[in-house]
């Protein structure tokens, strides 16, 4: 008479090693089947689409301004946009800004504090205009703490002065980095971002040029400008295609030899004026076609102007 334990050993049923491992390969793969849809759109769903919003006073005042602007973004999957403060150099009222941040906070939109000037490169009056305005986002977070700014967006462009414009002409570049480092000392002891506007050329300079710009700051945000135009004669397909090469180069050339982790990660934007009515597709093709690069944040629509002077 068999023991129970004999019995069990009797009955019990065994799998050949590589039979076992097979099953298990069967369910891995089809894990990672599963999983793989889930982590495009994860990746997709990460990346940055901003807008930058240049007529921010005159939107947060007008009664349907806020709700229009949340609809066009929710529309066009944008998830973060560069609201212009100022108007002839004060900020907009507290309160409107607040509705205004409130209703796009809503929806997931972050919202950064966008400073523009052409001199704040420069020591002295210019730089500390400039960060008078950060002062004072700085302090509208601190009065209001439920509709607070996720970030600073700089747009400063000392390349549109007489003297510093010209291919390859960048002697402005050390104070430019000077007023980055200077925004971000106060935006971050305040747990704000920092993002600024960049033109290609100063993706151009040598790579000690380069290194000091893309340590700076934690983003930057790279206007590819003029790669086309909609009378160009070119096919939306030849369109599609430089915007690839064009894009891919220039991520290349910014990162060239430049290594570690401190280095500023890339937003890319178009403009309206380059691709007409195609720059939502546009915009796409960008996403896509830079996807894999590690230094690529995601795309961004110049501007909401175009949506507003249209209507």
């Amino acid at each position: 008479m068999l023991s129970t334990s004999g019995r069990n050993r009797r009955h019990r049923i065994t799998v050949p090693a590589r039979a076992a491992g097979a099953l298990c390969s069967r369910a891995w793969l089809r894990l990672l089947l599963a999983v793989l849809p889930l982590l495009g759109a994860a990746r997709a769903a990460a990346q940055v689409h901003g807008l930058w919003v240049w007529k921010g006073p005159e939107i947060a005042q007008d009664p349907s301004g806020p709700e229009k602007l949340r609809d066009f973004c929710v529309a066009q999957g944008v998830n973060e946009t560069y609201i212009a403060v100022t108007s002839h150099g004060e900020m907009m009222p507290a309160d409107t800004l607040a509705q205004l941040i409130v209703l796009l906070h809503r929806s997931g939109i972050r919202v950064e504090a966008l400073l523009s000037s052409e001199d704040a490169d420069e020591s002295g009056p210019h730089r500390e205009k400039l960060l008078g305005h950060v002062r004072e986002v700085l302090e509208f977070n601190r009065d209001h703490p439920k509709a607070r700014f996720d970030g600073i967006h700089l747009d400063i462009e000392p390349q549109q002065r007489p003297e510093n414009k010209g291919a390859g002409n960048l002697r402005f570049l050390p104070g430019l980095v000077e007023a980055y480092a200077d925004v971000r000392a106060l935006a971050e002891g305040a747990q704000l971002t920092v993002n600024a506007d960049i033109q290609n050329k100063l993706l151009k300079g040598s790579f000690e040029e380069r290194r000091s710009l893309l340590t700076a700051l934690p983003r930057l945000t790279l206007m590819l400008y003029e790669l086309s135009s909609p009378g160009d004669g070119e096919s939306a397909e030849q369109q599609q295609e430089k915007l690839r090469t064009e894009s891919g180069k220039y991520l290349a050339m910014a990162y060239q030899g430049l290594e570690g982790q401190n280095l500023a990660g890339m937003v890319i934007g178009l403009r309206t004026p380059d691709y007409g009515d195609q720059l939502p597709a546009m915009l796409k093709v960008l996403d896509q076609a830079n996807a894999g690069n590690p230094h690529y944040l995601g795309s961004a629509r110049h501007s909401y102007n175009d949506v507003i002077d249209s209507h």
